[in-house]
């Protein structure tokens, strides 16, 4: 029997480009970037948000439905998108991370404070992220509860340290427990999957973590640098945000 072809023809590859082509848009990409937080937007929060009329939100939220990057819900008359799975995050999270940055002066001292606190702790879609984010996966490595040998992936001794904090993940589904994701701040990966969302979600129940405001950044309480530091040896002056 002939040994069959398994190249691909030109036109049955992926179509990448379609999909480089709905973040080139820089209005599209920052309703990605914003949408990092996994709650849901409306379009006239988005257009807000971007500085844009609310029927150009409207036709770049359509192109980015299409493409399969945002899900659409609706309530009602009202109408809301999300991005459309945490593959989606972690795509624009990478993609971040790869751009090149562009430092631009912050208009205000508000303002400089927010990209402070951004960088320091937020959430990535539905975990950790910034400084804080990477320093908990660092520290998880180092204590034998994440293994780097075979790509980033959940040991024995951490699946007992989950359960002993009561965190528990869900099972029987398609995401991967355990996923390195790259920090767009910090350049370095932070600790994603199933495990990561299970112990952001733990980290906010708990009182570990409280938003700023309505944005992604967060702060560390006293209750989550005690117990971070108990946990994980986290020193405070790494957990305070300065």
């Amino acid at each position: 029997m002939d040994r069959m072809d398994t190249r691909r023809a030109p036109g049955d590859a992926p179509d990448l480009a379609s999909v480089a082509r709905l973040l080139a848009d820089g209005t599209r990409a920052g309703f990605c970037l914003a949408l990092l937080d996994g709650r849901a937007w409306t379009a006239t929060e988005l257009a807000r948000h971007m500085g844009v009329a609310p029927s150009t939100a409207t036709e770049h939220l359509h192109a980015l439905v299409r493409g399969g990057l945002l899900a659409e819900e609706r309530q009602g008359r009202h109408r809301y998108v999300r991005l459309a799975g945490p593959h989606v995050a972690e795509l624009v999270e990478k993609l971040a991370a790869l751009a090149p940055g562009r430092p631009a002066p912050p208009r205000s001292l508000s303002a400089s404070g927010r990209r402070q606190a951004l960088a320091h702790a937020r959430t990535c879609y539905d975990h950790l992220a910034g400084t804080v984010g990477v320093a908990i996966t660092d520290a998880m490595t180092r204590r034998g509860l994440l293994d780097l040998e075979h790509g980033l992936g959940l040991t024995g001794a951490g699946k007992t340290w989950l359960a002993e904090l009561g965190i528990t993940v869900p099972a029987g589904t398609r995401r991967p427990s355990v996923r390195s994701c790259l920090d767009w701040t910090e350049r370095r990966p932070h600790l994603a999957g199933a495990v990561g969302a299970a112990l952001c979600r733990h980290a906010s129940d708990a009182g570990w973590i409280t938003p700023i405001g309505t944005t992604r950044a967060v702060t560390v309480t006293a209750v989550g640098r005690q117990a971070l530091r108990r946990h994980l040896g986290l020193p405070d002056d790494l957990l305070a945000q300065r």
